[in-house]
């Protein structure tokens, strides 16, 4: 999934992706761009298939707890989205009352 976008270059660079995640104002200036966009991206033309680099759940947590930066960002990340989750049923609450 294609996300963090600066520009609609880079949001035109990945057509054909099933997935992204665009700005109110890229969207916007896409909406205004009457150019032809051809698809970039498929299944036809993805390249050599890639092997497999994680046989079991046991190797992947392993290949995880190897990385301290994947592992203290991936915590971060979570512990972040927690905290905001609980401040937006929060601000429900209130707002219900």
């Amino acid at each position: 999934m294609g996300a963090s976008f600066r520009n609609i270059g880079e949001i035109e660079a990945l057509a054909g992706c099933d997935l992204l995640t665009i700005s109110p104002q890229l969207l916007q200036e896409l909406d205004q761009d009457h150019g032809t966009l051809e698809r970039v991206l498929s299944p036809s033309n993805s390249g050599e298939k890639i092997a497999k680099q994680i046989d079991t759940e046991a190797s992947f947590r392993f290949g995880m707890n190897q990385d301290q930066m994947a592992t203290d960002k991936l915590g971060e990340g979570i512990r972040g989205f927690v905290k905001d989750q609980l401040a937006l049923e929060s601000l429900l609450k209130s707002r219900a009352q």
